[in-house]
């Protein structure tokens, strides 16, 4: 069975492959929506609109489904892709296949690494 780490919680979670990554986090407690788009109201509930449930994954990024197009398209909109256009994900459109290493809510990078040269 596939394992989820979460590297800010320090927690890792055994699941099933093809799982969701948003709902196992949920589940599990462990809060993927920043600031006021915790409230229910706030946020998309998993339809990939609001792309407050991004993840960014650090190691595994080969056992989790491709990105979309409807993924990428919401993603190039957010200002934290810069640098990590490959392993920022959506929570909600990422299923699990193996083992992962996920940091959720990352760090806004609106520079990106190459900015500088």
């Amino acid at each position: 069975m596939p394992k989820i780490k979460f590297v800010n919680e320090k927690k890792e979670v055994e699941v099933e492959a093809g799982a969701n990554l948003r709902q196992v986090a949920l589940r599990e407690g462990i809060q993927l929506y920043p600031g006021f788009h915790r409230r229910w109201f706030a946020n998309c509930h998993g339809f990939g609109l609001c792309a407050k449930c991004r993840v960014h994954i650090t190691k595994g990024l080969e056992n989790v489904n491709a990105q979309s197009l409807t993924e990428k398209l919401r993603l190039m909109l957010e200002p934290a892709r810069i640098g990590h256009e490959q392993d920022l994900r959506l929570g909600c459109k990422t299923q699990v296949n193996g083992d992962i290493e996920v940091e959720t809510k990352p760090p806004l990078n609106l520079h990106g690494e190459r900015f500088w040269g």
